[in-house]
């Protein structure tokens, strides 16, 4: 069985929503998966009462030593992933969660506060020996801000692809009980979440991060942002 740990000090980076459609895109891969709540605010857990499918099992985790044993009992169930929703904090519940990860995935969205914020997790992260990795979300679809965000999480360490839009699907599903895979399957947020699903998929059943790899198509993704707002300032300089 594996462990993700999504964990960050910082509020309103979107770990119930990531935590939320990686658990479905897993599901739709064909994954037995479980989400254990580890933040008192409840956002996964008021989604599932709205929730017609009984999957993913939910669960709630109020102190450390119940992390543990929640896991030992999904475990004994047979299920592939868990995914651990920890509240935007750095307290004994975030740290049990990353002590028991496999992997941790740290969101930030694209400002200077929010990858400041993440600089304590990081140092939690980093204590436990825990492999980890960045997820840019509620991005803008490209532009500089995006693409210094990345570089500045690129050198922190390694940084998740594909980034996740800010779309309104996402918050449409949730108000549903759905993930964005099932409110609108053929649509750019189904498809960047399955994406990013394959990319954490990969490095679960691989055992380690393709750092190499990971950072020439960052880079890459980095140029190709600049790009537009390069074409366009030399057009509206020709006017």
């Amino acid at each position: 069985m594996h462990v993700i740990a999504m964990a960050t000090q910082k509020g309103g980076s979107g770990k119930s929503t990531l935590s939320i459609g990686l658990a479905v895109a897993a599901m739709e891969d064909g994954r037995r998966v479980a989400v254990i709540e580890a933040d008192a605010q409840g956002t996964v857990s008021k989604w599932k009462e709205r929730r017609a499918d009984p999957y993913p099992r939910v669960y709630r985790a109020a102190g450390p030593a119940e992390i543990e044993q929640t896991i030992h009992r999904i475990e004994a169930d047979g299920l592939w992933l868990v995914i651990i929703d920890t509240a935007a904090a750095t307290n004994s519940l975030a740290t049990s969660a990353i002590a028991n990860a496999d992997l941790c995935l740290i969101p930030a969205r694209p400002s200077p506060a929010d990858i400041e914020a993440a600089i304590p997790t990081l140092m939690a992260i980093r204590r436990l020996n825990r492999r980890f990795a960045f997820v840019l979300n509620q991005t803008p679809p490209r532009g500089c801000r995006l693409s210094e965000a990345a570089a500045s999480l690129s050198s922190l360490g390694v940084l998740a692809l594909p980034y996740i839009v800010q779309r309104n699907d996402h918050q449409d599903a949730l108000g549903l009980g759905l993930a964005a895979t099932e409110f609108e399957p053929d649509g750019k947020a189904s498809e960047e979440m399955r994406a990013l699903w394959r990319w954490v998929s990969k490095q679960l059943i691989g055992g380690s991060i393709d750092h190499e790899q990971t950072a020439i198509k960052a880079n890459f993704q980095r140029r190709a942002a600049c790009a537009p707002l390069a074409r366009g300032t030399h057009g509206s300089g020709g006017e």
